[in-house]
């Protein structure tokens, strides 16, 4: 199943506002379980979409404000994975 055409779904400006609030609930709130940080960033993307769009909200704006939000999460852990490539921090 091709799920390319989502990518015409994502806000870049959403997805790195979600981006740097994952990064800090992640590496600063130790009282958020890690299981809830898509959850958060699903509602905090899907907020920030509408709150761009308000003079037009639709399910388009909806969906895109879902999508960005949970891609901030995928974003966030390719990123990592890259830094810290088998346990080793920048060696």
């Amino acid at each position: 199943m091709d799920l390319t055409f989502l990518n015409q779904y994502i806000n870049l400006v959403v997805l790195g506002i979600c981006l740097c609030i994952g990064y800090v609930i992640k590496t600063s709130l130790d009282f958020i379980n890690n299981k809830y940080i898509p959850v958060i960033m699903l509602v905090v993307g899907t907020g920030i979409n509408m709150a761009t769009n308000l003079s037009n909200i639709n399910a388009a704006v909806i969906l895109g404000g879902m999508i960005s939000g949970l891609a901030s999460t995928g974003l966030y852990e390719a990123m990592r994975n890259l830094i810290d490539k088998d346990g080793k921090k920048g060696e």
